[in-house]
């Protein structure tokens, strides 16, 4: 009997996990298009590239879609035994809900499994596919890509925006350039129109500006001083260097060492590696500072009882005419600590964040798996107590939970990034909040709770509504 009703609760399960499954990653499907749609849309690509482009764009969804398919199907599975009364009739021959449950609970462990291997094994390399042939597509033409009033960073050490432009993109308005060669020196190009197009050859991308204005900051690194200079122009040619940014669409080697196309292994690597790196960093500024500044260990007499103002104080350590030299070599060398300090300061905080960002991943990995057992627990035990089957109810509550398991993710993730949260306590925040409602969901279904029975609520509302005037009653 028992392997009957377990092919029972499996054949139930499957239809609705089958079809809300591909509900679910038709929907997110259509999420992803809607957001890349502007960058496919106008290029004349190839309809082999694009069925590329979503197949490879869709492996990434797997993981999300896995577990809204566990949670609807499972609480449609239970809603509509619980409907037909199986369910009561199944607890009446002395069989518990654990029990019925265990076939879907195995099916599950199985789901989590695959959805592991997925996220560890596939995911990483559609991921680097997909990356790479989207900035194949970008690439193909990039101006198409610049939105009116949104800065486009594609093109290394520029920002551009482009206030406005017409139907074809060539003819644009109240244009922005920054230019970055280097951390003191900056050039903007501000201009009031102008045509942009692609060169012949596609390696330069051409901005023929009018009526516009030239500011440039011009520094050195051992001189805090800067020389600023404007130049105002009728007309002005800009061209921006494609070349580089095309081999570097296309090179897939460039790409392998981002987080997210890695799987579990390669990140333990990285992590160790980057922190290794990120502790020489700590160690050559602790370095550096003592060997620039020597007399912060000096212990000798001439320099104890010393005022924070060595020029200014009573007790002369240089003859005057010393004081100016050394005035500006003090000048020049806190400059060069300085920028030096900040450089190296820049360099940890990028390897710190790349830690993070590996930590992330690898715990996302584990996290999103566990949590379609997670979300299993809280579809299942619901699924017996509502008993409503269909797509009504279920979808309704479902999305409930699935938004609260989602922006917990989010929270989780930012609070990780703001280095407020832990990457294990960050990534796995929504499965430590939901177990215990899991927990909570099946303990009620185990002792047939009226939890979302409307006239137990009813009843309590009456019997408090009563109380209180009876209670006005008897003061007055």
């Amino acid at each position: 009997m028992l392997k009957k009703l377990d092919k029972l609760i499996l054949k139930s399960f499957l239809g609705p996990f089958i079809i809300t499954f591909f509900i679910a990653f038709f929907v997110l499907m259509m999420q992803i298009l809607w957001k890349y749609i502007d960058d496919l849309v106008g290029k004349g690509l190839p309809f082999f590239t694009i069925v590329k482009f979503v197949w490879y764009a869709s492996a990434t969804l797997s993981s999300l879609a896995m577990p809204i398919a566990i949670l609807i199907s499972s609480i449609m599975t239970f809603g509509n035994l619980g409907e037909s009364f199986e369910l009561v009739a199944i607890k009446s021959a002395g069989i518990s809900l654990l029990r019925f449950m265990r076939p879907l609970l195995w099916f599950t462990v199985l789901l989590c499994i695959i959805t592991f291997l997925f996220a560890n094994y596939v995911i990483p390399y559609s991921q680097l596919k997909f990356v790479t042939l989207y900035r194949d597509i970008l690439v193909k033409k990039p101006a198409l890509n610049m939105k009116q009033g949104i800065f486009y960073k594609d093109i290394d050490k520029y920002a551009i925006k482009v206030g406005k432009k017409d139907e074809n993109g060539t003819k644009i308005e109240n244009v922005l350039i920054y230019e970055q060669s280097n951390i003191l020196q900056e050039n903007t190009i501000v201009a009031k129109s102008g045509n942009m197009q692609i060169s012949d050859n596609n390696n330069y991308l051409e901005f023929k500006l009018k009526d516009g204005n030239r500011y440039q900051e011009k520094g050195s690194y051992g001189d805090s001083s800067t020389e600023y200079v404007r130049l105002q122009f009728a007309t002005f040619k800009k061209l921006f260097d494609l070349s580089a940014f095309n081999q570097k669409a296309s090179n897939e080697e460039d790409l392998k060492n981002n987080s997210k196309m890695l799987s579990a292994t390669q990140l333990n690597k990285n992590i160790d590696s980057v922190s290794k790196i990120k502790d020489s960093l700590s160690k050559n500024i602790s370095k550096y500072i003592h060997a620039s500044l020597k007399y912060v260990n000096d212990t000798s007499s001439q320099w104890k009882n010393v005022g924070p103002v060595t020029f200014k104080s009573k007790e002369k350590l240089f003859p005057d005419s010393a004081e100016d030299i050394l005035y500006e070599r003090s000048i020049s060398k806190i400059g060069e600590i300085k920028n030096n300090l900040f450089f190296n300061n820049t360099e940890f905080e990028s390897k710190k964040q790349d830690i993070i960002n590996l930590k992330l991943e690898w715990q996302r990995k584990f996290a999103f798996s566990l949590a379609c057992m997670v979300l299993f627990f809280i579809g299942a035990p619901l699924g017996s107590i509502i008993r409503k089957g269909g797509l009504g109810m279920p979808l309704v509550v479902a999305i409930v939970f699935f938004l609260i398991f989602h922006l917990l993710n989010m929270f989780g993730e930012k609070f990780v990034r703001t280095e407020t949260l832990s990457p294990f306590l960050g990534m796995w925040l929504a499965i430590i909040v939901l177990t215990p409602v899991g927990i909570f969901f099946t303990y009620k279904a185990m002792n047939d709770s009226q939890l979302f029975n409307k006239d137990l609520y009813l009843n309590f509302y009456r019997k408090v509504k009563l109380f209180l005037s009876v209670k006005k009653q008897a003061n007055t």
